[in-house]
């Protein structure tokens, strides 16, 4: 009996365990898993680690990987939905990255970074993962990571890696035309763009000269890897920039499996595919493409709700060849074209367009495109060199001509050519860098820049006022030419950092950035030094210093400026005299200058919320102003749709400065949902040759964001995710001033009154976005349809008043405010397969 009872007790368990088997497998088989994949690196050299260890952070399931001798590893069977890993190496600071969104239309594949410690190997240990998960997550003074995914998470961000860093403490993000980055006060032009460790012209669409920014992005998200913004008082290795650094870097392409990405939307049509090139070798490509949507649908004559239709295009491409011996060669290169046409003549009543001037049709286009050619070499397992060959280029080319009309607004025939203008610039870089991991506690890189610049530069104009109403007569005025130079020459940037940790808790970076334009001679050394100390597990302590310079927007060098100074024959009888010569008196300015000081506190209540605060001071001086006494600086160019071309010879005269307390509130994506807060407050003003000191134009005094968003997983399986989020922004109005009419009128634009320049402030800016996407987890595709809400309430908010005068009533007031963007709805549908 029981013999028979253990029989059947033994039995029944081989039952249980076959259906437990056949239920499970069920399971995984109906369940939805993909591959995560990657590579595990030392911080400092980028050399792969062997035999580091990939772990999935989960309660359900056991995953672990160990990385090859490459330090590639592959982690099959992750479930689809946030998923969180730990990555781990002898001798290293254990690194976790949680709330990873894994779908199943694309391969995910995480690069990570581990950093070596400074204690002995026996000291080593895994910490608790609460302590892993805050330390990881700290960053330096100044610095913002950030991943890809955030260029989508935040609505009002539009997928543009630009508009997402207006949402950072420091930046402002007040005009809705142009995705302009302003850092503490400072021009959007002294923003600099890298790409793969090299200075790139600006990656905008419908970009114009002395500009950073511009209305829709060249730059894809879908090419991207994890890359870094700063904020100021940035490291040794960065220079030319008075105001911060948006340094991006591209992904590789899948080298194992073809896929492809298929989007469309209102603000583009694309196309991004990748895969292996070779197998064997690990070769990869990764090339995307998009074309305006709107420049689509116009073509089978369907317009949406405006005739001025925004055409352009963009590219990207990145060729990955990984070999045994000799290093790792790669190619990449983004560009785009854009033109746009703004025909006003063919309308008889006043129209209320986003773009242009309303007495002139406008034909605008800017072409960019930057192709990189890199070699890595390890020359051991402490140091690395890298060498670079790059091109870049830039052309944007403009006509207007003038619309006269009736007093029934009804417009003259002839359109007289008032305005023509053609810049060409080419820079070929050759870039070099060292750097090596001399020990646990010291690292030093060193390199160069040797940028040459081919330039064509040539503008035209025609000076009418507002009593010009003959369109022949207009017709045969002369040409007044502002700029017509073609030239070459050298920008030379050497520079060496150093970095020392004195133990696990403080550090020091320091190091020296230096230029030499060969143009005029001008040259700068630049000292930089900064601090962290992380006096507890979950709080850091900052201090950074930096001596910057920028040279002056190219084309500036080469303008002839209408009036010039004559030293005259004895000392102080310097008198203004007419330029008939066309002397380009601007060709010898001196780069601009500042010193920044920045102090920064990070706080970890735990590891998922985060409280940061900063406070900075800036001074800025060599600012180019008119030698005659004005309120012109070029500290308040490079934010809007006009070129600055200067009617007085220039010198380094004028001054500025910066300074303002940032706080942030962050809590990181866990649980379903993730909130920032973000303030600012600030004060920025600048003293010209009038030896007034006057707010900057980008003084609004404060910036305040609110953004957040909460996850829900929906479906039968509960492997699709709906996503709700919002962001709220308030910050101080536009800065302007009182409008002297009758210089105005004399050449048909704005003209300020010089003594009271920016003393008016328009009334606060306000916008609530919202953002609801969907993801669809299929068994081979993923698909996302998501929807941006832009000014859901319709807000009207100032931008700038325009001159525009009303034909009917030349004597009428002729400035109209202009106003940003009423409500935008943004949609886009996106399949991974």
């Amino acid at each position: 009996m029981k013999h028979t009872f253990e029989e059947n007790y033994f039995n029944m368990k081989i039952k249980l365990f076959v259906l437990s088997f056949i239920f499970l497998s069920f399971f995984s088989f109906s369940q939805i898993t993909q591959i995560v994949k990657g590579r595990v690196v030392d911080k400092i050299t980028g050399i792969g680690l062997p035999g580091a260890i990939v772990q999935l952070k989960s309660s359900a399931l056991n995953l672990v990987a160990t990385a090859n001798n490459d330090g590639l590893y592959k982690l099959a069977g992750v479930p689809v939905g946030r998923q969180s890993f730990l990555f781990m190496y002898t001798g290293y600071k254990p690194v976790p990255v949680n709330d990873v969104i894994i779908t199943s239309g694309k391969e995910m594949v995480l690069n990570i970074e581990l950093e070596e410690s400074t204690v002995g190997l026996d000291e080593v240990e895994v910490k608790a993962i609460n302590d892993t998960d805050v330390v990881s997550n700290m960053q330096s003074v100044n610095v913002k990571a950030f991943s890809i995914e955030e260029t989508e998470r935040y609505a009002g961000s539009r997928q543009d890696p630009a508009r997402m860093a207006q949402n950072f403490a420091g930046v402002q993000g007040t005009n809705d035309s142009r995705n302009d980055i302003v850092i503490r006060g400072n021009s959007p032009s002294g923003l600099l763009w890298r790409l793969e460790d090299i200075d790139i012209h600006n990656p905008n669409h419908f970009a114009v000269g002395g500009s950073a920014g511009g209305p829709t992005a060249i730059i894809n998200n879908k090419y991207l890897s994890n890359s870094e913004f700063y904020t100021g008082a940035f490291p040794a290795n960065y220079g030319n920039a008075l105001g911060g650094v948006f340094d991006l870097k591209m992904r590789n392409g899948n080298n194992e499996k073809h896929e492809r990405t298929f989007q469309f939307g209102v603000l583009g049509t694309e196309l991004s595919l990748e895969g292996p090139i070779s197998k064997k070798t690990g070769a990869s490509y990764l090339v995307t493409y998009r074309y305006s949507t709107l420049a689509l649908f116009s073509t089978i004559n369907f317009h949406l709700g405006t005739s001025a239709v925004p055409g352009y295009q963009d590219m990207g491409v990145r060729l990955n060849f990984p070999t045994k011996k000799a290093g790792v060669f790669s190619f990449s290169s983004i560009g785009g074209l854009s033109d746009i046409k703004i025909i006003l003549s063919k309308t008889h009543e006043r129209p209320k367009e986003l773009y242009g001037d309303l007495n002139r049709d406008q034909y605008f286009s800017s072409n960019m495109g930057v192709g990189i050619l890199s070699h890595v070499y390890a020359l051991n397992s402490r140091t690395v060199m890298k060498t670079s060959l790059a091109t870049s280029a830039q052309t944007i080319k403009g006509d207007q001509f003038l619309i006269l009309r009736n007093d029934n607004f009804v417009p003259n025939d002839t359109l007289p050519q008032i305005l023509g203008y053609d810049f060409k610039e080419v820079k070929s870089v050759l870039a070099w860098y060292v750097k090596s991991k001399l020990n646990p506690k010291n690292s030093i890189k060193a390199g160069f820049f040797a940028n040459r610049f081919d330039v064509s530069y040539f503008d035209k104009v025609k000076v009418n006022s507002l009593y010009d109403t003959i369109a022949q007569a207009i017709e045969n005025k002369a040409y007044k030419t502002r700029m017509n130079s073609k030239a070459d020459f050298y920008l030379l940037q050497p520079y060496i950092s150093y970095v020392h940790k004195f133990n696990e808790k403080l550090s020091f970076n320091g190091g020296v950035f230096s230029q030499y334009l060969t143009l005029n001679n001008k040259y700068s050394v630049e000292p930089r030094a900064s601090l962290r100390y992380q006096f507890k597990v979950n709080q850091v302590l900052s201090l950074a210093y930096g001596l910057h310079s920028q040279m002056q927007s190219t084309y500036l060098y080469f303008t002839a400026p209408d009036s010039v100074l004559n030293p005259g024959t004895m000392p102080n009888t310097a008198v203004l005299v007419a330029n008939t010569n066309k002397t380009l008196a601007n060709k010898d300015l001196d780069f601009t200058k500042s010193q920044h000081v920045v102090a920064g506190y990070d706080y970890f209540a735990n590891r998922y919320l985060r409280f940061k605060t900063e406070v900075y001071y800036q001074y800025l001086w060599n600012a180019p102003v008119y030698v005659v006494p004005s309120s012109v600086s070029a500290l308040n160019a490079g934010s809007t749709f006009n070129r600055f071309l200067p009617i007085y010879e220039m010198a380094n005269n004028g001054t500025g400065y910066n300074y303002g307390l940032e706080f942030t509130i962050e809590k990181l994506f866990h649980k379903h949902y993730f909130f920032m807060f973000s303030s600012s407050l600030y004060d920025s003003k600048y003293t010209a040759s009038n030896g007034k000191t006057a707010n900057t134009n980008f003084n609004g005094n404060y910036m305040l964001n609110a953004l957040g968003g909460y996850e829900f997983n929906v479906g039968k399986e509960k492997k699709n995710i709906l996503t709700l989020g919002g962001k709220i922004t308030y910050g101080g109005g536009k800065r302007y001033s009182p409008v002297n009419i009758a210089a105005s009128n004399a050449v048909m634009d704005v003209v300020a009154q010089d003594d009271k320049v920016n003393t008016l402030q328009f009334a606060p800016y306000n916008r609530l976005d919202l953002k609801i996407s969907y993801k669809i987890n299929g068994k081979k595709v993923g698909t996302e349809i998501a929807l941006d809400l832009v000014n859901v309430l319709g807000t009207k908010n100032i931008l700038a008043l325009s001159y525009a005068p009303d034909p009917a009533n030349i004597n009428a007031d002729p400035l109209i405010k202009n106003y940003q963007l009423g409500f935008l709805p943004l949609f886009y549908v996106k399949f991974d397969f």
